[in-house]
């Protein structure tokens, strides 16, 4: 146990250093000058600022865990024979950060095993520094975080977000977005999932539902949000993984109503 206790607590500091490498580098170049490129998609951007954040955060984990796999929005997966796997979005909001939107952040987990056990989210513009290790609860700039205690989605502040593509299918993000503005329901979009689940947890919404996440999105995030008490799954309700595309992340409460909801399924939210 103490052993484990060392790992993590070594873990954790090269987890905080490498989200603050990668902040420091989004606070140099933003509302400055940097290249914009596109990547699939239309507004799917990719800034000089992402891959120089990326590198940051590369070049502090690599220092002390050469040997660690490493699954990155922009370099991709960089594989190793290893039982830990970091997960980075270098900057999550990218178009809000290319706007001069102070919206966005950093977002790095650790997977040990195929089971998610750190996760730091930093947003340098507004101070807050979101973190959780598995089974310790989560904190906002080291002070403790809880959900909401709302028991109802008509009476709840709901936030989501869109994918720049995606089929016009049945139960689309619009559909649902629809169904919950016309049965009245507040949901905001804040232009990064990392912030949406990080704000989930710390009470400030009662949920977050989305359609296509990558598992950088969430990662961090998803943990943040069980360790402060709530609840994250599938669409389906099922047990959250972030290699599939679907999220619902609540305080716990309204969850199984929020399900209904997103599916189509809740009566008074289906005109």
């Amino acid at each position: 146990m103490g052993s484990l206790s060392y790992l993590c607590a070594m873990l954790k500091s090269t987890l905080i250093k490498a989200v603050e490498a990668g902040a420091a580098v989004m606070q140099r170049y933003f509302q400055g000058e940097f290249t914009i490129s596109n990547k699939e998609g239309i507004n799917n951007l990719v800034t000089e600022a992402d891959h120089a954040s990326e590198k940051a955060i590369f070049e502090v984990i690599k220092t002390d865990y050469p040997d660690h796999y490493i699954l990155s929005e922009e370099a991709g997966a960089i594989v190793m024979d290893s039982d830990f796997k970091w997960i980075i979005d270098p900057i999550d909001g990218t178009v809000n950060f290319a706007h001069g939107l102070p919206l966005c952040c950093v977002s790095v987990a650790i997977e040990q095993n195929g089971e998610m056990i750190l996760g730091a989210v930093y947003n340098p513009f507004i101070k807050e520094f979101f973190f959780a290790q598995r089974g310790y609860g989560a904190t906002l700039n080291d002070k403790k975080i809880t959900v909401s205690e709302e028991t109802s989605v008509a009476k709840s502040c709901l936030v989501t977000g869109f994918p720049y593509t995606y089929l016009d299918l049945p139960n689309s993000p619009l559909d649902v977005f629809s169904r919950l503005i016309r049965g009245g329901v507040p949901v905001r979009r804040l232009g990064s999932a990392a912030m949406d689940l990080c704000w989930v947890a710390a009470g400030r919404f009662d949920g977050f539902y989305e359609h296509k996440l990558q598992a950088w999105d969430s990662a961090a995030g998803f943990l943040i949000v069980e360790e402060a008490g709530g609840r994250v799954s599938d669409f389906a309700g099922d047990r959250y993984s972030p290699y599939q595309p679907h999220i619902i992340a609540t305080n716990g409460k309204i969850h199984d109503e929020l399900v209904e909801v997103v599916n189509g399924r809740h009566k008074h939210f289906v005109k």
